[in-house]
């Protein structure tokens, strides 16, 4: 029987922020064409049916669960790609926001392998809005920021501080365990009753928004339970949709 040798490729695919009716048409012709998919945590399971063919290789960070360095996955990306042909590297939200896409790219040029990229839907936009609340709009907020909670070392990020003194809409990605201390830095600027928003597993049936200040939301979202992943909104456009507010996986105090 003669063996086939495919020509090594790899994709990188953003799955968008959790429903998989969220990702492009473009990302689910990859996965359907895929001979490997190495996937993180934050991917919908569901999306690994459309390749029954394919070799699923887990490569993301679980509670309980050894995670692989960085360095590992990106041998791991090139190994599978000339042991088997296409590969798509399969990443929440955008690969490029925080994801460390651009990162594995690199390591992945040196072997010469052709790569794609194949955008994903932010959840740093995407969330927001599907909790009703606009990340920017007309005569309330006029820019907005992306930020992450932490640096590498698991400490808060410094520049949150600086932006705790802008006017403007805040998103915070991965920073559920660090909210009370996000909240304290509006609270020292002043901005005790400036509108938070905790929007917890967005995008899926689960979803559940807690709406506060900056003075209120860590309790509330401790009281609730709210679990991780969650994207934080810092702003006046928290308070301006009335939509939200009839919802009934909403919680909402001023107080």
């Amino acid at each position: 029987m003669e063996t086939i040798i495919k020509e090594p490729k790899i994709t990188l695919v953003g799955a968008g922020p959790g429903d998989p009716e969220l990702l492009t048409i473009k990302g689910l012709k990859a996965i359907q064409k895929a001979d490997v998919i190495l996937y993180d945590a934050l991917v919908n399971e569901e999306l690994l049916d459309e390749a029954p063919d394919a070799k699923i290789i887990f490569v993301g960070k679980r509670r309980g669960q050894k995670a692989l360095t960085q360095k590992e996955i990106n041998s791991l990306i090139v190994d599978s790609a000339l042991k088997y042909g296409h590969v798509v590297r399969l990443k929440g939200g955008d690969s490029f926001v925080f994801g460390r896409g651009f990162e594995e790219i690199q390591f992945i040029q040196l072997f010469g392998i052709p790569v794609d990229v194949i955008p994903g839907i932010s959840s740093s936009i995407a969330v927001p809005a599907l909790a009703n609340i606009p990340v920017t709009h007309r005569g309330v907020s006029n820019h907005f920021t992306v930020i992450t909670a932490t640096l590498s070392d698991g400490s808060l990020n410094p520049e949150i501080d600086k932006l705790a003194s802008l006017n403007g809409t805040v998103v915070v990605l991965m920073g559920l365990n660090k909210l009370d201390e996000i909240a304290s830095l509006y609270a020292k600027a002043g901005k005790e009753k400036i509108p938070f928003a905790v929007i917890s597993n967005g995008s899926l049936t689960s979803q559940r928004t807690v709406i506060g200040t900056a003075k209120s939301i860590s309790k509330q979202v401790n009281l609730l339970r709210i679990p991780a992943p969650a994207t934080i909104v810092v702003g006046e456009v928290v308070a301006i949709s009335e939509i939200q507010n009839h919802s009934k996986n909403v919680t909402l105090n001023y107080n």
